[in-house]
């Protein structure tokens, strides 16, 4: 089943996801087995899952609200990121574009691997994260339980996109091992996002800023209120009216770890629409059964490393990104190289 704490207990800003996990395992066996997602965005799922939604369908705002919503003056959070990010305002949305590429390390802790590596995205122009404006209540909020099974849910005040917390098996990816330490990995389309609540933001934006904003435009707090006094109850979305009258979500270190859903007027199919497309430029990757990725660097000028443990031994990838190709070497535990070159879209 899958437990909910309405207590929502909250990690440290900076306490890294690794820590926690075999805390929460040792209770959260089987967590997530009734519900579906996958780990896709656009062209870019790992495993296609139908929708069961019958088309794209728009969810209609409250008739008589509950909450008061006022329209976002500005995007507050994606400033402290403006080397990396840039947002500004297209009439009733406003559009972010990045590489999907954080500051922080990625991959390493990660001991379900699919082999995927993250690479630079063009999350740019046309193909640019879109968030409404001036959001507003639905008259029917869409569950991360039932659907939103495609794509991402959300997007961090750093430019990366955050997905839903269950995997294609019904399965919570980071009680399952595949997420790394700050909650991430890397999708069909070697593209790096999140699965919970990229919490370790709040140290950068301080609590009366946002660390992420779900795709119908409610901003995402982190672990306390806004104004730093401890969270009050939220509801089955991870949100709640706050003392402004407005509507927003927290983050939280248990199911459903960021939102739940959408509590705001939004086009879904089986993933928000629209958003940006990440076609993948190789084949899938397959599991690698008892892998441990245990470091991962970037050399600067699109070269990076990642390193993993496998039967004790040390393996490697290597790999160069440009505009158009990315080039790998694969290193195994004997030593033994391969190279392969794509084309990127």
């Amino acid at each position: 089943d899958h437990a909910h704490d309405p207590a929502h207990p909250h990690m440290q800003p900076h306490a890294p996801l690794i820590d926690r996990r075999r805390v929460l395992q040792a209770g959260g066996a089987g967590l997530g087995a009734l519900f579906l997602a996958a780990c896709s965005s656009g062209g870019s799922s790992r495993l296609t899952v139908p929708s069961t939604l019958g088309g794209p369908t728009t969810t209609r705002p409250a008739t008589t609200p509950t909450n008061p919503v006022s329209s976002l003056a500005a995007l507050p959070g994606f400033d402290a990121f403006a080397a990396t990010v840039k947002a500004f305002r297209d009439g009733d949305h406003w559009l972010v574009e990045s590489d999907g590429m954080p500051a922080h390390s990625m991959m390493v802790g990660i001991r379900s691997w699919q082999q995927q590596v993250p690479v630079p995205q063009s999350y740019k122009g046309t193909n640019a994260w879109r968030i409404p404006a001036t959001p507003v209540l639905a008259d029917k909020p869409v569950s991360a339980r039932t659907g939103l099974f495609r794509g991402a849910i959300a997007l961090a005040v750093n430019g990366v996109p955050i997905f839903n917390a269950l995997n294609n098996r019904g399965e919570d990816a980071y009680l399952v091992g595949e997420l790394d330490q700050w909650g991430g990995h890397a999708g069909r389309a070697d593209d790096y996002h999140y699965h919970v609540a990229p919490l370790h933001l709040q140290g950068a934006v301080g609590p009366n800023r946002p660390i992420a904003y779900a795709l119908d435009g409610f901003a995402i707090y982190g672990s306390t209120e806004p104004d730093g006094s401890p969270l009050l109850p939220l509801d089955d979305l991870n949100g709640h009216t706050g003392r402004d009258g407005v509507y927003h979500y927290h983050g939280t270190s248990t199911y459903p770890y960021i939102n739940g859903g959408l509590r705001g007027v939004v086009t879904v199919s089986d993933q928000v629409e629209p958003q940006p497309v990440t076609p993948p430029f190789r084949p899938a990757g397959e599991p690698l059964r008892g892998a441990t990725i245990t470091g991962f660097e970037s050399g600067g000028s699109g070269n990076y490393r990642l390193e993993y443990r496998l039967n004790g031994q040390t393996a490697r990838v290597d790999y160069a990104v440009t505009s158009t190709t990315v080039r790998f070497v694969f290193t195994d535990v004997t030593g033994a190289t391969r190279t392969e070159t794509y084309t990127r879209r």
